[in-house]
């Protein structure tokens, strides 16, 4: 009998034994980042890339057809504004250019002859008048003379209508002589050529696109170009500011100023529907780095707060909760925080946390519940 009760006895005891140990939980490894204090903001980015453009970027084309007689320039050139980059045959309008500047010149000395001329008409005409009122010269002489002038006079008028109609002459043959010239409209870098010497060109006809002879970029103004959702639109207003990032320089981000917001949804088949912006980048000096075309990624800066508690947005739990870890006693507990302005990497804490307090970083740590004992891994070397 007193056999039977001590092995229950030793049963039960190793019963409570085991429900003892298993009752103790192993703490657990945890990793830890302090609260601090830094810049938070509020910003809206682009729902796909955008695009580096030129504020004057010009496709030009000739007026006119015609064999290319001779580039001036190579693509890469940069050109003052006025430089003539494209030149067509135009000999037979060089030699009407002259011959108008030679009848220009012609009718120019024409119209001092005869001016002079009527001076001296005029001049004898007056004289005889007064010897005529003196009853010297004969009224028959006095007339005769007056008429001279009178008839040099119209004829000097006529040889100015005709020196202004030699100057008009020259001026249209100049301007169609311009049409075999293409010159650049401003100051830019020849980004492409399209043609070669001996070849013709043509204008495009109505309602068909040809490439243009010359594509002329000025690189003195950027701006880049991107679409932003229409949800966050509304929020949108010009002179915010933003930072553009370009994939050809990671890590680098470039000051811009939202200058215009498109007066429409842009609205494409299987693509959420978006508002194009156009963001002016604000240090010009960066402008020979980039090159028209390059794809960009925006943040358009709504709101900031600034020197603020903050957190890293993926710490924070559904519901706004963050696991704290209590240093006194050795755990960890879920409390709730009262948030602020938040983005991808900060959130803005208002309430809950103060600075220099430890918060769970090692989300994924086995066994991480509220009160759970825990120990903090230093990683550092």
């Amino acid at each position: 009998m007193n056999r039977r009760w001590l092995f229950f006895g030793v049963v039960a005891l190793m019963l409570g034994l085991s429900w003892y140990w298993a009752s103790i939980k192993p703490a657990i490894s945890i990793r830890t980042a302090l609260v601090e204090r830094g810049d938070v903001e509020l910003t809206v980015s682009n729902t796909r890339a955008g695009s580096v453009k030129a504020c004057r970027r010009s496709g030009l084309s000739m007026p006119i057809g015609g064999r290319v007689e001779a580039l001036h320039v190579a693509e890469g050139d940069s050109v003052e504004a006025g430089a003539i980059l494209l030149e067509l045959w135009n000999d037979d309008r060089e030699a009407q250019v002259a011959q108008a500047r030679a009848q220009v010149s012609a009718t120019t000395h024409r119209r001092s002859q005869l001016c002079v001329e009527a001076e001296n008409a005029l001049r004898e005409a007056k004289r005889l008048v007064s010897l005529h009122e003196r009853g010297i010269a004969s009224l028959e002489v006095m007339e005769a003379a007056r008429t001279r002038g009178f008839a040099a006079e119209y004829a000097c008028e006529a040889a100015r209508n005709e020196a202004e109609i030699a100057v008009s002459g020259l001026e249209l043959q100049l301007a169609l002589l311009a049409e075999t010239q293409l010159k650049a409209p401003f100051a830019g870098i020849v980004a492409e050529i399209t043609g070669e010497v001996g070849e013709y060109v043509t204008p495009s006809p109505p309602g068909v696109a040809t490439p243009p002879a010359v594509d002329l970029i000025d690189y003195n103004c950027l701006y880049v170009t991107a679409p932003i959702d229409e949800v966050d639109a509304g929020r949108l207003k010009p002179g915010l500011s933003a930072r553009v990032s370009l994939d050809a320089f990671r890590g680098q981000t470039f000051a811009a100023e939202l200058t215009r917001i498109a007066p429409y949804v842009l609205e494409l088949q299987k693509q959420a529907r978006t508002v194009g912006v156009d963001l002016q980048l604000v240090d010009a000096a960066n402008n020979a780095a980039l090159l028209v075309g390059y794809s960009a990624d925006v943040d358009v800066v709504l709101d900031v707060s600034r020197d603020t508690l903050r957190v890293p947005t993926e710490l924070v739990l559904e519901g706004d909760h963050v696991y704290r870890y209590q240093s006194a006693n050795g755990t960890v507990e879920k409390i709730s925080i009262t948030v602020g302005l938040r983005n991808w990497n900060y959130t803005e804490v208002t309430g809950g946390l103060s600075e220099g307090d430890a918060i769970v970083v090692s989300l994924d740590a086995e066994g991480l519940v509220d009160g759970a004992a825990a120990v903090v891994i230093d990683d550092s070397p």
